[in-house]
């Protein structure tokens, strides 16, 4: 049968096409349904409804906004849930907090169905390429199943045990992507205010040990001042800083400097940099900076 699809955004849109652009039989739903066209002429089925895509799919993927977004797609109540959860198994692969999901879990098998927890590391460019790093955790048979599937999208997937502990996976893993990118971002405002070439600059970065992947994109744009989204301010607060900040104090765990990032992404998100990528942060290191003059 057809693998279904839920959610695309930034990252669900190139997921959804690299399942597509691979042979997937592949049934798709978005609440704004423009966003649909593409992967309709990808050779993908577009649903009318969430119910229409459980119908059609016995897995559904789920790349959805957080959870009032996922709870209203599934119509999940106290009740149950509105689609036939039943003999289905659920993937959730976006990033809410591991209460959630460890809550969502036990509602889909109470319903009959399994689920997957399945969050992914990497931001538009990964996904655009393929190239994102799923975690995994649930039932050891339904993840079995499910690793297949997540190939077009994935160059890794690793199984980290039981619900929570994928989610738990990517807030760890989250946290020092968080801090390394406020780190270049106040290492580029530091070159640029102290006049140095840019470009150089860059060039050194690129060259030296601490170059990554991640760091030869950010450090372009920062460099080009170049704030189009591939993981946006907003995301960056709501399903990073913030959650990753509470699952620490739920914990009894420090978390210093996750702190100092979530005060400045909560400054460029007031700087009206919602939607702006992450190295706008940027913003609000140079706004702290004008305040000392």
């Amino acid at each position: 049968m057809s693998i279904g699809f839920l959610g695309l955004g930034v990252m669900g849109a190139p997921m959804a096409l690299n399942l597509a652009g691979a042979g997937t039989p592949l049934v798709v739903w978005n609440r704004s349904a423009d966003k649909c066209e593409p992967l309709r002429a990808a050779g993908a089925k577009v649903a009318g409804s969430p119910a229409e895509v459980f119908d059609e799919a016995r897995v559904v993927l789920l790349m959805l906004a957080g959870a009032d977004a996922i709870d209203s797609a599934l119509g999940r109540d106290p009740s149950g849930f509105d689609v036939d959860v039943a003999g289905h198994t659920v993937v959730h692969m976006g990033t809410t907090p591991p209460p959630y999901s460890r809550a969502l879990e036990a509602d889909v098998r109470a319903a009959g169905g399994r689920y997957v927890e399945a969050p992914v590391s990497g931001s538009r460019t990964p996904a655009e390429a393929g190239q994102l790093v799923a975690m995994l955790a649930g039932d050891p048979a339904a993840v079995d199943d499910v690793r297949p599937v997540l190939g077009p999208m994935c160059r890794e997937t690793i199984v980290c045990g039981a619900v929570p502990n994928a989610l738990l996976m990517k807030y760890s893993v989250n946290l020092f992507l968080v801090t390394m990118v406020t780190g270049l971002a106040e290492a580029a405002h530091f070159a640029d205010r102290h006049g140095l070439d840019m470009q150089r600059f860059l060039d050194v970065l690129d060259a030296g040990p601490m170059a990554s992947a991640v760091s030869r994109v950010k450090v372009r744009k920062l460099v080009d001042r170049d704030f189009g989204v591939q993981a946006a301010i907003a995301d960056v607060l709501d399903n990073n800083c913030s959650p990753i900040a509470d699952a620490a104090r739920r914990a009894g765990i420090a978390s210093p400097l996750l702190d100092v990032c979530h005060a400045l992404f909560g400054e460029a998100h007031s700087l009206g940099l919602a939607n702006a990528d992450m190295v706008a942060v940027i913003r609000a290191i140079e706004q702290r900076t004008a305040a000392r003059g």
